[in-house]
């Protein structure tokens, strides 16, 4: 265990963080470090005791439970009251109300949608492009777009406003996002309570104001939360996808059969969403206090040779499952609707442009600067 900062957090790191999640694994089972945010964490890194405290009763979403005066984003109530700071009857109720939307009926039957807005995108696609700018990020913001009916001139704004949250370029940045995004869902909620249509957001109003479902808080925050979810994690997965394909052309020719493997090595979030500790925790010869933050390293844990041989190598025929979408009750609900969405995308693409190639060595394609995800800024590609 390390009482000092254990990240570098630097260029380095954010181009490449598993040599760092490595040094962990084989350092110890559990490292504590402030974060660049200043809030104190307990980090496991390895895949064994990530697996089981994905699953430990004894660690909770509720920010409520920490004693170390965790802050996180500094989210207001209209976006903090969602399933990801929820534990137990309130996690499971929110669940229970947005699930049918992602069952993997409801998902195929979205599958022509899909097609057509990455075919849409393609067409647009020239000469040389940014694949970030102008394929994998808007493919699942429309998506989401079109599933919560979020006007498609506003899509645009948000995807900015999270990326300021993740990675700002200035020390207001974030905060300034977050107040946006605030304004922009409770426009778009009065907006779909005054004009109802067939989307999920105005089935999930109709859910509060009818049914008595849940509060007003809970429901713009599960507006916030699909969008967030949605729209950053898959379109950083398409992006890495890529990547990781030109650099391994015979899996070209079938890119849908490779989704689980890129998923695996591509996870956008280094950790899990933080927890807390509601009574002492050992692990080893470490004691987790009560109260303090834990980080799961689902990046860590998915390269962990323990786990997965050689697990550097892109190897489509693994069949042990990772740890990208969560664990236990906390699982991503929206897995099936990513993973169709990443497949899509990566056909679609490769179908059109069987030869793209990188317009730049990959040693020079720039990464978010974030201690929380890895994600290229940019793809800058050649189309023929």
């Amino acid at each position: 265990m390390s009482d000092q900062p254990a990240a570098p957090f630097d260029a380095a790191y954010f181009a490449d963080p598993y040599a760092f999640h490595s040094r962990l694994r084989d350092a110890a089972r559990v490292h504590h470090f402030i974060t660049p945010d200043g809030s104190p964490a307990w980090v496991v890194p390895r895949a064994s005791d990530v697996a089981e405290l994905f699953g430990d009763a004894r660690l909770s979403l509720d920010k409520a439970n920490s004693r170390t005066g965790y802050a996180g984003f500094s989210l207001p109530p209209e976006l903090d009251a969602n399933m990801m700071n929820m534990d137990g009857a309130d996690h499971q109720r929110l669940r229970r109300i947005v699930s049918k939307s992602f069952t993997a009926r409801r998902v195929e039957e979205m599958a022509a949608g899909i097609r057509a807005v990455a075919s849409d995108l393609a067409d647009r696609l020239s000469g040389e492009a940014d694949l970030v700018a102008d394929y994998a990020a808007p493919l699942p913001l429309a998506v989401i777009g079109d599933l919560l009916g979020v006007p498609a001139e506003d899509r645009v704004a948000f995807a900015g406003w999270t990326s300021a949250m993740f990675a700002p370029a200035h020390p207001r940045d974030a905060a300034n996002g977050i107040v946006a995004m605030q304004k922009f869902l409770l426009d778009l909620v009065d907006s779909r309570r005054s004009e109802p249509g067939d989307d999920l957001l105005s089935a999930l109003i109709q859910a509060r104001d009818e049914q008595d479902r849940m509060s007003e808080n809970e429901l713009v925050s599960l507006a916030f939360l699909l969008l967030l979810a949605g729209v950053e994690n898959v379109g950083h997965v398409i992006a890495a996808g890529v990547l990781t394909l030109l650099e391994h052309p015979s899996a070209v020719a079938d890119p849908s059969d490779v989704v689980e493997e890129l998923l695996r090595l591509a996870v956008p979030a280094h950790f899990a969403i933080r927890r807390f500790a509601l009574e002492d925790i050992r692990i080893g010869d470490v004691t987790i206090p009560a109260g303090d933050t834990v980080l799961l390293g689902m990046a860590s844990a998915n390269r962990d040779p323990s786990r997965f041989p050689a697990p550097d190598v892109f190897d489509p025929t693994r069949d042990r499952q990772h740890f990208t979408f969560g664990h236990g009750v906390h699982y991503c609900l929206g897995a099936p609707l990513a993973r169709l969405e990443i497949r899509i995308a990566l056909d679609a693409l490769f179908t059109r442009f069987p030869d793209l190639r990188l317009a730049v060595p990959a040693a020079d394609l720039p990464w978010r600067a974030s201690f929380r995800s890895h994600a290229l800024k940019a793809l800058p590609v050649v189309l023929t």
